[in-house]
């Protein structure tokens, strides 16, 4: 028996409407599928996201509603001090990304579906963060990963974590084992999947005494993805919809 899903805490305010379609809804549909693992290593070159992953990044560079001052309150780097592992295996042509579903019982975050990773420890980068956390939660061979790129980081709303996403790749479907105590379950999801028009959504929020700049009535725009059962949404749709961007229109998600 499959245990019950932890209820998602998503603080959709009400002053909430609709947003913009997905960017990649003028692609043909047979461009959104077969989306093998050298297409997205391709796209991923052509716009410079290729290794070596940085270890900070200009505040306007960052993914979706954040501060844009960095811990001096200046414009200016920020120090990614979180990083998650975005792992790509191919399977009948397509490319798929191994997610995890948080456990209840986590302090921040519950409930939610992410990518595997977590804070930085002492003396660590994004990618040996990230690695770590995947090895730790669902039991990912580390000898199997091979880094191959990074997406733009994000800044939670909840946590306030500068989180690199790292990009890597997997010969073939992995055995993977969910650490109970941090993930309720383990699964994936084609690129494809992703793309299809039918589990993108966006909306835009405004919240009370938070300044978004470059916007006339302070809102931004939150993304969801509905797909295999889950409800994707913060920062882990902010780094799928980059991703998916790239691949399928060769631009950042910005």
């Amino acid at each position: 028996m499959s245990r019950p899903v932890p209820p998602q805490v998503i603080p959709r305010p009400p002053t909430w409407v609709p947003g913009s379609p997905a960017p990649w809804a003028d692609v043909p549909r047979e461009d959104r599928t077969g989306i093998s693992v050298q297409r997205v290593l391709d796209a991923l070159t052509a716009l410079g996201q290729r290794v070596p992953v940085p270890e900070d990044v200009d505040s306007d560079r960052l993914l979706g509603p954040t501060v844009t001052v960095n811990e001096a309150g200046t414009p200016g780097p920020l120090r990614v001090n979180a990083g998650v592992l975005a792992a790509l295996f191919e399977e009948e042509g397509e490319a798929r990304l191994i997610f995890t579903r948080r456990s209840a019982g986590m302090r921040t975050h519950r409930g939610e579906v992410s990518f595997p990773g977590g804070r930085l420890d002492e003396g660590e980068d994004a990618t040996t963060a990230a690695l770590r956390e995947a090895h730790e939660e669902v039991g990912l061979d580390r000898s199997s990963v091979t880094t191959v790129g990074w997406i733009h980081p994000v800044v939670t709303m909840v946590s306030a974590s500068v989180i690199l996403p790292v990009l890597a790749t997997l010969p073939a479907r992995p055995h993977l084992v969910a650490n109970a105590a941090e993930v309720e379950r383990v699964f994936d999801v084609a690129l494809a999947e992703l793309a299809d028009l039918s589990v993108f959504h966006e909306e835009h929020w405004r919240i009370p005494g938070r300044t978004v700049p470059g916007t006339d009535d302070g809102s931004f725009a939150i993304r969801f993805f509905e797909v295999s059962g889950e409800m994707i949404w913060g920062a882990t749709a902010r780094m799928i919809y980059e991703l998916l961007c790239i691949v399928l229109k060769g631009k950042n998600g910005f």
